[in-house]
């Protein structure tokens, strides 16, 4: 047998990173159909209008007239974190010397922001189902698109090795701001989860960008794909499949076997809409992370 073929079969092939789009393209797609489900579930049909609607009503039970301090604090999470994914990238734009990363994440941001915009104000409508609610379409919502955006903005321009531990603080960060514009009353819980599809959809098609333009940097160093990312991926999905799993046993019992919900003292659609909001973030951070570490070059 020849030496030379024997080496070169046993030489390690190094992939590139990005090195599957249709996945990408396949996810966005399921992004972008998540949240349309969410509007025809939620919004187009009197079940889900109710639900809704009965959750943001039943949030002034927990907090009846009142503004607790902690809660008015994560009013402020929206904007703060423009703030901060902007720092990010200015810092890492100066370290790695490229501008190219910094433009995509901008973009990106700026895009998930646009088509929300687009779609709460001009291509979506509520109809009247019978429920007495605002009459004006909220969702998917403007503050979680613009907290969520800017953590997928800082999760892009993160090196492969640092994204997991980035999409699990930038879940959590969405998750938390989206849940405060819910029990404060500025949305309803399916404003939310469309908000983070619409994100989602944005974020995996600036990230194929991002990975099949700069491929230097998308690249994982040799040895570094370990388990502790693995992980932390795998505690996020875990937290948010149980949120999912803990929302809809609520909303059976408060649909089917616990009378009238909320006026008794119990606000069962308050805990289901939080717990969708919670488990929908962390799912799709958990895929997220997967996704992007899975399409990461390897040398």
């Amino acid at each position: 047998m020849d030496t030379r073929n024997l080496l070169n079969k046993r030489r390690p092939t190094r992939r590139q990173a990005g090195h599957n789009p249709a996945l990408f393209l396949f996810a966005a797609l399921l992004a972008a159909a998540g949240a349309a489900v969410t509007y025809f579930g939620f919004v187009r049909t009197t079940t889900g209008q109710l639900a809704d609607e009965s959750a943001w009503r039943e949030a002034e039970l927990v907090d009846p007239g009142t503004r607790l301090p902690a809660l008015q604090f994560l009013d402020s999470l929206p904007l703060a974190s423009v703030f901060i994914a902007l720092a990010v990238i200015i810092a890492v734009t100066l370290y790695r010397k490229r501008f190219s990363p910094a433009v995509i994440a901008i973009a990106t941001m700026a895009g998930a922001n646009l088509v929300t915009q687009l779609l709460k104000n001009l291509l979506l409508d509520r109809p009247d189902r019978g429920v007495i609610t605002l009459d004006f379409n909220s969702l998917p919502s403007g503050h979680t698109t613009m907290a969520a955006s800017a953590m997928a903005a800082v999760f892009l321009v993160s090196s492969p090795r640092w994204r997991p531990a980035v999409a699990v603080l930038g879940g959590t960060y969405a998750v938390l701001a989206g849940s405060a514009t819910f029990f404060n009353l500025w949305h309803r819980p399916a404003d939310v989860v469309a908000a983070f599809f619409v994100v989602s959809a944005c974020t995996l098609a600036g990230g194929l960008i991002m990975m099949r333009t700069n491929r230097g940097w998308n690249t994982l160093p040799a040895g570094s794909r370990g388990a502790a990312g693995g992980l932390l991926t795998g505690l996020c999905a875990a937290a948010g499949l149980v949120a999912l799993a803990f929302s809809g046993a609520v909303y059976a019992y408060a649909r089917w076997g616990g009378g009238v919900a909320g006026l008794d003292g119990r606000p069962l659609y308050f805990w289901c809409g939080l717990a969708l909001i919670v488990g929908v973030g962390y799912v799709l951070a958990a895929l997220g992370s997967w996704l992007f570490t899975q399409q990461a070059g390897d040398r």
